[in-house]
């Protein structure tokens, strides 16, 4: 018990204080410290994206197993991940040893296959974004039909349409963009720093025990 549950606790606890006090110590001693430890925190992102690769590799190996549903796009995950790290090892010639050579074939699968992928998927995605922004904008209250109004302004603001009318339209849109929308999006991000800093507090102090596994 004392390995599974005190140990990493107490590492927890140890790293969580010297890692939030080397942020306000002046000293260069404290700075080479936090230099040190953002090391070891780039050390530990390797091994843990490593570990994400073989859970996903993991899971679509045993949906190609089991045949499951949409079983065949695992199928190009496979071939994706195997194509391109053979050509990042190969590296032009150059081989892992050296630093990866810019604008060889991983970059073309890049520019040539992963970016319109992703252009693709998001154009896709607005016509999901407008179809549930029409289930979800109704205006039941006057908080949701102001809702509705600015979004149905800044979507038609964007449109090449809305200058052909007046410049006033774009203008009001990025306005609502730039000076309400922002205010609530400061606003957000303060509640995410401080849900942040929360659950920090209570990783370190122990009381949020869930990354140790079990209930």
């Amino acid at each position: 018990m004392f390995w599974k549950r005190t140990l990493p606790v107490a590492i927890a606890f140890i790293f969580g204080i010297i890692g939030v006090a080397l942020y306000y110590i002046p000293h260069q001693v404290a700075q080479d410290g936090l230099n040190t430890f953002n090391g070891w925190l780039r050390i530990i992102q390797g091994f843990a994206l490593f570990i994400g690769f073989a859970s996903l590799l993991r899971l679509h190996w045993t949906k190609m197993k089991r045949k499951s549903e949409g079983w065949g796009y695992s199928i190009f995950v496979f071939i994706g991940f195997i194509v391109t790290i053979g050509f990042s090892l190969y590296n032009e010639g150059h081989y892992f040893l050296e630093s990866r050579v810019s604008d060889g074939k991983v970059d073309w699968i890049y520019l040539n296959i992963v970016y319109p992928a992703t252009s693709t998927m998001f154009a896709m995605l607005a016509f999901f974004v407008a179809s549930a922004a029409f289930r979800t904008f109704r205006a039941r209250s006057v908080e949701a039909a102001i809702l509705l109004i600015a979004a149905v302004i800044v979507m038609f603001g964007k449109t090449p349409f809305a200058a052909m009318i007046s410049d006033s339209i774009p203008e009001f849109a990025q306005w609502l963009l730039a000076v309400p929308n922002l205010a609530v999006k400061r606003a957000l991000y303060f509640g995410i720093c401080l849900g942040s800093i929360s659950t920090s507090l209570r990783i370190i102090f122990g009381i949020e025990r869930s990354y140790l596994g079990g209930e």
